[in-house]
């Protein structure tokens, strides 16, 4: 029997037992997934405390503390010390990168989508490749990757994305979001906690759920993790890592400046933490800075993908992995992937080697530019940041609008964005805003247009 009498005590939740057989920490995480996802327990609920849940449904301490870790795994649930447990503000967010395939008419804002201007170079590597009569080499187990001649020339264009690094540190993986599937199976256990951005990068999220990696949101200065910060969260949390995007940050465009990334390689050096940096966007700048990855090589792995920034298809992404933990991430790789495409890898390393790759890059560049000046003159008056080359904008809202009723807003006008709920990470509620994929749309004037619409939206309020 409980200790206390509960009849007329306020609780957010209290869950009825069914005490059917099995484990009931098992049952009570159930029990809190389905109110969650059922919309009973809204985003951003305190949960009661762990004693008095233990007290009000006569269980031991232990059996809900290991429902909430489960829960917490799952993405479900966020503790932070001195306020309690939270039910995540992205409890219900869709971390799909994907536009909606059920909702095909919207204007699409919301999925990042690279333009289609490198399909013509691409194209005519391909039929290269094709008209040369030992590419049937390229479909088989047998086939030796990377070469010396391909890790070359992807050293060579880490080098211009701000992260020299000799040919034998690289490693070659089927794009960003399966390095970054091999990095958290490789390197960490279910379980493990791995810091990051209070706004981080959705598809991080969605592999440490599915793997029982649970994300902590590190406090931040200025919009960027503080030392202090950092060590809180080594303190109360016992991250293992930190995840960052250090130039064009996804969502919010933010880019560290060189003292920034010195003293973030500083504090994962006192506190001898692993660094996962994306530098996803670092390509896009005309002048990238140096990567965190050159000021502490000896624990950061440093990752570059090529399908957003040269062409969608290549699914092909970089490593430069310290030495020490290149036995676990080659057999994650392998589990993985068994092996890269030699395909994609053979056409990414001659648009590579010949340059067309930097041509394309610049393409965008030009591209961004023009969409970038558009958004600037459509929404002018309206706090929006990103620079010229960036692939999206981040759109703070005005006083009485929250995200997630701007990004239905929107969708009811006809254009698809994603609110800041969906990159939220922790109990802290996201800020009013949204990301806006500028390069996404086909055309300048497809992009005129949902601008135009969310400007109306904006003002009607």
């Amino acid at each position: 029997m409980p200790f206390n009498s509960f009849d007329d005590y306020p609780m957010s939740w209290r869950p009825t037992l069914r005490r059917a057989g099995g484990p009931l920490y098992l049952e009570l995480a159930e029990l809190l997934e389905q109110d969650i996802r059922g919309g009973r327990l809204l985003p951003g609920t305190r949960l009661p405390p762990q004693r008095e849940l233990a007290d009000f449904l006569d269980l031991n301490l232990s059996t809900v503390s290991r429902a909430f870790k489960l829960c917490a795994q799952r993405g479900l649930i966020a503790g932070t010390v001195g306020s309690g447990t939270h039910v995540s503000y992205d409890a219900l967010a869709s971390l799909s990168p994907l536009p909606r395939a059920d909702k095909p008419a919207l204007l699409e804002l919301g999925a990042l989508l690279p333009d289609n201007r490198s399909f013509v170079e691409v194209t005519e590597v391909l039929r290269e490749i094709a008209a040369e009569p030992d590419c049937g080499r390229l479909f088989g187990y047998d086939y030796e990757a990377p070469s010396l001649w391909q890790r070359e020339a992807a050293a060579r264009l880490l080098e211009r994305a701000g992260c020299p690094s000799s040919a034998d540190r690289l490693m070659v993986s089927g794009g960003a979001q399966n390095a970054l599937a091999a990095i958290l199976a490789g390197l960490f256990s279910p379980g493990d906690r791995l810091g990051v951005d209070p706004l981080t990068y959705p598809g991080l999220k969605s592999v440490a759920r599915m793997l029982g990696i649970q994300l902590v949101a590190v406090r931040q200065e200025r919009g960027v993790m503080s030392a202090a910060g950092i060590a809180a969260a080594c303190r109360h949390d016992r991250i293992k890592g930190l995840y960052l995007m250090p130039t064009s940050q996804d969502p919010t465009t933010r880019t560290m400046s060189v003292q920034e990334r010195q003293e973030l390689a500083e504090a994962a050096r006192r506190h001898d933490l692993l660094l996962i940096e994306d530098g996803i966007h670092s390509l896009l700048t005309p002048s990238p800075l140096p990567a965190i990855a050159s000021f502490a090589a000896e624990r950061t792995l440093y990752l570059l993908s090529l399908s957003n920034t040269v062409s969608p298809g290549l699914r092909v992404s970089y490593l430069v992995v310290p030495e020490r933990y290149r036995p676990p991430l080659e057999d994650a790789l392998s589990n993985i992937n068994l092996t890269i495409s030699p395909l994609l890898l053979e056409m990414a390393s001659r648009l590579l080697a010949s340059d067309r790759a930097l041509q394309l890059l610049e393409a965008h560049r030009r591209e961004a530019e023009r969409r970038n000046a558009l958004a600037d003159h459509l929404l002018a008056g309206l706090t929006l940041r990103g620079d010229a080359q960036s692939f999206y904008r981040w759109l703070e809202l005005p006083k009485g609008w929250t995200a997630e009723r701007f990004e239905k807003s929107a969708e009811l006008a006809g254009v698809a964005v994603h609110g800041a709920q969906r990159f939220a990470v922790g109990s802290a509620p996201p800020p009013a805003a949204a990301r806006l994929a500028v390069c996404s749309p086909p055309d300048l004037k497809t992009l005129e247009q949902a601008l135009t619409l969310l400007r109306q939206v904006v003002e009607n309020g």
